[in-house]
């Protein structure tokens, strides 16, 4: 286990530094100049060329990266270009918002996802699984952005039920917190509890044709003790994959969601980066998601093992 966690670790290092360089390169390959943005489109010459060696942005781009890893290293990430606010301060007040989203989300998308695979596979061939079915291709057809839409004209401004917009933190008031969050998150995960829904019944579907749950059918166990007992465990570590590569998209593809219902999360601030042409807010948002992506693989990963003893890392038997 300590071989392959190193192992992992070296490639997630080499993972970033490589994340890292496309980040750097592409960001600058986004059209407009940032000191023009900061200027104005009315600003004289001089007063552009001294805003852009004031960011360093007549350096070289090799120059620039070395600037920009250092800086990383020692966690200073830089001051917006926009405001001058340091992009530790903006994502410290931002990334929490969509944290909770996400995961919020995705206790949603897991529990809903997985009871209707079990229902599909514990009831296949009647309305039940036809239910289930349709409900997984609703979820996967129709936009985020229109549920949405419709969720705040029906239970938000309809019926009241939710509130449109706004958001409370949950250090202040975890209950009107999570009320608030409640909407967005149950649009947010819809996709992914379609897709969980799928794989879990398709998984268990496959896991009641094996031979040791016939065994234990043979030695009088129910097919309700047995569906829950060995295939909904088994199917787990499909959920447990799923999840661990939907996180991270969620996280940073919640930006719809969050201008919908107007929560001023990590969605926001890429937007206002990528408008203002923002380098360090984009180049540190970027690579935030992108160390995300590889902490949740890796764990997942191990994960594996705890789930399914038969599975065993590095190839052991």
């Amino acid at each position: 286990m300590t071989r392959y966690l190193l192992t992992r670790l070296w490639q997630s290092a080499v993972t970033l530094v490589i994340a890292s360089i496309v980040v750097f390169w592409g960001v600058r390959q986004l059209p407009g100049d940032p000191a023009l943005a900061l200027a104005g489109e009315e600003a004289t010459p001089e007063r552009v060329a001294a805003i852009r060696a004031d960011l360093g942005l007549d350096d070289s781009l090799l120059v620039q990266y070395g600037r920009f890893v250092g800086n990383f290293v020692r966690g200073d990430l830089g001051e917006s270009t926009r405001t001058g606010t340091p992009v530790t301060e903006l994502i410290g007040a931002t990334l929490p918002v969509t944290l909770w989203l996400a995961l919020y989300a995705i206790v949603v998308a897991v529990v809903v996802g997985v009871a209707l695979g079990v229902v599909a596979e514990r009831y296949r061939g009647r309305w039940p699984e036809w239910m289930a079915n349709a409900a997984a291709l609703v979820g996967l057809s129709v936009p985020n952005f229109w549920l949405g839409i419709l969720a705040i004209l029906w239970l938000a401004a309809g019926l009241g039920l939710f509130p449109a917009s706004g958001y409370v933190p949950v250090a202040e008031n975890p209950a009107s917190a999570f009320y608030h969050l409640t909407l967005p998150a149950v649009i947010l995960g819809t996709s992914l509890a379609a897709v969980i829904m799928r794989q879990t019944r398709a998984s268990m579907i496959e896991t009641m044709k094996t031979d040791y749950v016939r065994t234990a059918r043979a030695k009088g166990l129910g097919r309700g003790r047995v569906l829950m007992r060995y295939g909904l465990r088994n199917s787990m570590i499909v959920v447990v994959t799923i999840v661990g590569l939907q996180l991270g998209g969620l996280i940073s593809g919640a930006v719809v969601t969050e201008r919908i219902f107007a929560l001023p999360g990590f969605g926001k601030l890429t937007l206002d980066s990528v408008f203002t042409r923002d380098y360090p807010v984009i180049q540190a948002v970027v690579l935030i998601i992108t160390v995300g992506y590889i902490v949740i693989n890796l764990a997942v990963d191990v994960l594996y093992s705890v789930i399914n003893p038969r599975i065993r890392v590095g190839g052991a038997s």
